[in-house]
């Protein structure tokens, strides 16, 4: 699944893995009960509701899209400790040549398993990559029952003035 990169990226968002859907697309966050694209809009990332087509697009809004983990699965479940944790060192090298401002990792428990950081919460985090900063969202999921479309939209906002403040 490539990712959608730029130069001067604000923010990287980076999923857990490629669902099904995604692999067969060639689009990220493609499952129509996936709320990314909802929210990046809700949130005021995006001044409109984008499908996942369009994702070619968000490097003109200073936004780009990757993975911890390259291999397509059903769900994020399949995936062992291993691949996360090879995926966080393979994330970090990414990060280190885009050097975006923000690393957002969506999913708290992608996040622990590919850093090994068992105490990480929603939220900006102590870590940096370089110089880039790290935001953890919720997972957008529709598996995600925990967050709503409005709430997980106001963590994805607070991210959002983060990444306008510079």
């Amino acid at each position: 699944m490539p990712d959608v990169v730029g130069d001067g990226l604000k923010v990287l968002f980076c999923g857990i893995n490629p669902g099904l859907m995604t692999a067969a697309t060639g689009h990220h966050f493609a499952r129509p009960g996936n709320r990314f694209w909802p929210v990046l809009h809700l949130s005021g990332f995006t001044p409109r509701l984008m499908k996942p087509s369009e994702q070619g697009a968000l490097p003109s809004y200073g936004l780009g899209i990757t993975n911890v983990v390259a291999r397509a699965t059903a769900r994020a479940d399949e995936l062992s400790a291993q691949e996360y944790r090879e995926g966080g060192r393979l994330l970090s090298a990414k990060v280190e040549r885009l050097r975006p401002g923000w690393l957002a990792v969506v999913g708290v428990t992608a996040y622990r398993a590919a850093f090994e950081d068992r105490k990480a919460a929603i939220g900006p985090q102590e870590r940096t990559i370089g110089d880039t900063r790290v935001w953890v969202l919720p997972n957008p999921s529709g598996l995600n029952a925990h967050w709503t479309a409005a709430t997980m939209a106001e963590e994805f906002g607070r991210l959002r003035a983060a990444a306008a403040e510079g």
